[in-house]
């Protein structure tokens, strides 16, 4: 083989078919398109038509509601801590946090933190911080003599004066009544 003998496989490169070079070629006048209507004008498209019959989208029930504002916690459960800490991926004698529990491949990836879960047995004593927690967590590892540190504050919103929106003084208020109540 020659340098001047290199070329594509055959049906490598197809032809773009020239359109509206005159009747004879099959796709003179119209070129392809029908006759007028948007179809056959250049630059528009009628993206989910299908023909006046009711549009698939809007055939399909519409279901639920995607919150913009949920918290994107990774979740891990006592027992795969447990698990990896006899399996020796993860140390229990020092402090457990996000970084260590990405080392020991229990958590990928997460915006607001880790949040820690009750499922499982945990034996060993742990000091654990972490964004949040549930309450039997936090039960779970106080009772094996460790601890559980939450770390996670949901942002306060200020009005024009610089002072807590209407919402936020509402829910600290109902923070205040459950600390007294000891919940």
């Amino acid at each position: 083989m020659k340098l001047n003998e290199i070329r594509n496989n055959p049906g490598a490169r197809k032809r773009k078919a020239k359109l509206g070079r005159g009747s004879s070629s099959g796709l003179g006048k119209t070129s392809g398109r029908g006759v007028k209507g948007a179809k056959a004008r250049t630059g528009t498209k009628v993206y989910g038509f299908e023909g006046g019959q009711m549009p698939l989208h809007m055939r399909l029930p519409k279901r639920g509601f995607n919150n913009i504002f949920a918290k994107d916690f990774a979740e891990v459960n006592l027992g795969r801590i447990q698990k990896a800490i006899d399996e020796k991926r993860l140390d229990g004698s020092g402090k457990i946090d996000l970084e260590t529990l990405k080392k020991a491949g229990l958590v990928s990836k997460s915006r607001d933190g880790v949040r820690l879960l009750a499922k499982g047995e945990i034996k060993a004593k742990l000091d654990i911080e972490v964004a949040g927690a549930s309450t039997n967590a936090v039960e779970a590892v106080k009772k094996a003599g460790g601890t559980v540190t939450t770390t996670f504050k949901r942002k306060v919103y200020l009005n024009k004066k610089g002072a807590p929106g209407k919402r936020q003084q509402r829910r600290a208020k109902s923070a205040e009544k459950r600390a007294a109540r000891g919940g």
